[in-house]
């Protein structure tokens, strides 16, 4: 008889977002039957398996070191190691590096498995109570504020919800960006979700940028990773496009008026019915 082989299994773990109790028996059961747990930050994961009452190792495998250490990951699942990848929270291959692994045990031809977890993305959806019948997920934009910017103009054609992470530091630029963008859409700025301070905040990006910059005015900054939550494009509130007025020297002559460029698109999508991300790129033109 030849002799047979037996092949482990990576184990991508979704893990709590915030509240621990979220942890559900499976997750628990798979940590525990691991040969290896790689994680993100070993002091975050260590936590974690000491709610539960496991003691196993743990190895750093972060968006620094992954791409080198797939290699070594896959002779050890071919060799028969069940091989469990964690994030900090949430799911692995969402908005981090862990894809990089998982598509590295397809191309092997090695088995891998999903452990579910809670989603930071759908639980804003959820928590925001804005209509997404239909939503993209972009996760984080460009820091540079320009790439930010064109990178929110290209999301705006998208005929449905959209949701983006982003980092308290920055949400205040980040909403400033969407008003540009974006006008009047609804949006939700939610924080802390599954945590005791869970927070929804509705309104306009405009009236959402206004409110956290007001409390970081007042010395109590933001604190906890964000998701902004843009709602769907309403087609039936698109205005008209009047056709006797000419949107070029419209623009030309809102910023001649001092308005800000934000102010001045606003204005040309009130006046000329065109879509935001349009009015700004023709008020930009038409001020250089």
């Amino acid at each position: 008889m030849g002799e047979s082989t037996t092949f482990g299994l990576l184990s991508v773990v979704g893990t709590p977002i915030g509240n621990l109790a979220d942890l559900s028996p499976r997750v628990r059961d798979t940590l525990a039957n691991a040969n290896a747990i790689l994680c993100e930050d070993t002091r975050v994961t260590a936590k974690l398996l000491n709610y539960l009452g496991i003691k196993k190792p743990l190895e750093r495998c972060d968006e620094n070191v992954i791409a080198r250490k797939a290699q070594a990951v896959i002779e050890r699942l071919g060799a028969g190691e069940r091989v469990a990848f964690v994030s900090d929270a949430g799911m692995p291959a969402i908005s981090d590096p862990g894809q990089q692994l998982v598509d590295a045990a397809l191309d092997a031809g090695l088995k891998v498995e999903v452990i579910p977890g809670p989603s930071a993305v759908t639980c804003a959806i959820a928590l925001s109570g804005l209509s997404a019948s239909h939503f993209f997920f972009e996760g984080f934009l460009p820091r540079k504020s320009g790439a930010r910017l064109r990178r929110l103009q290209q999301l705006s054609a998208i005929p449905g919800a959209l949701v983006i992470y982003e980092s308290p530091h920055r949400v205040v630029s980040t909403l400033d960006a969407c008003a540009a963008v974006f006008g009047e859409r609804p949006c939700a700025l939610v924080r802390e979700l599954t945590k005791v301070h869970e927070e929804c905040r509705r309104g306009s990006a405009s009236q959402l940028c206004e409110s956290v910059r007001s409390q970081e005015e007042q010395g109590s900054p933001l604190k906890g990773e964000c998701v902004i939550v843009v709602g769907e494009i309403d087609e039936e509130a698109q205005p008209g496009i009047d056709e006797k007025l000419d949107p070029q020297r419209v623009a030309a002559d809102l910023l001649a008026q001092g308005l800000s460029p934000s102010a001045a698109a606003k204005e040309l999508v009130r006046l000329c019915g065109l879509k935001r991300s349009a009015a700004y790129d023709l008020v930009l033109t038409s001020r250089s």
